[in-house]
């Protein structure tokens, strides 16, 4: 595994290019659903560790965690929007929302 950083707008670019021709028909439904699949194994991940006795599989955690950044960005493709776009939309969003940063209060009103 390289070292090498990569912005996020490249690591779209390159994970565009490995989507085949068919799988470019629906980028949205694709991304999204694969997302809630891969959320899901996440989720059995920390499950597995907090309910059931297991180590936390860290390796594991982060493979996954790295098919649900593919499918990220593949729904902002299919949207025609990078994933900085996304990523600054959503800080700009959190920022207004708790310009203080995060609080229980602000949260819940």
């Amino acid at each position: 595994m390289s070292n090498e950083k990569i912005s996020f707008n490249e690591y779209q670019k390159e994970a565009y290019e490995l989507i085949s021709e068919d799988g470019r028909k629906d980028m949205i439904l694709n991304g999204v659903l694969g997302l809630a699949g891969e959320v899901g194994e996440c989720s059995d991940i920390v499950k597995k560790n907090r309910f059931q006795g297991h180590p936390l599989d860290k390796e594991h955690l982060e493979d996954e965690l790295g098919d649900v950044l593919w499918y990220i960005a593949e729904t902002c493709s299919g949207l025609g929007i990078t994933l900085e776009d996304c990523a600054k939309y959503n800080l700009d969003k959190l920022h207004a929302r708790y310009p203080q940063g995060f609080s229980k209060e602000k949260s819940i009103n």
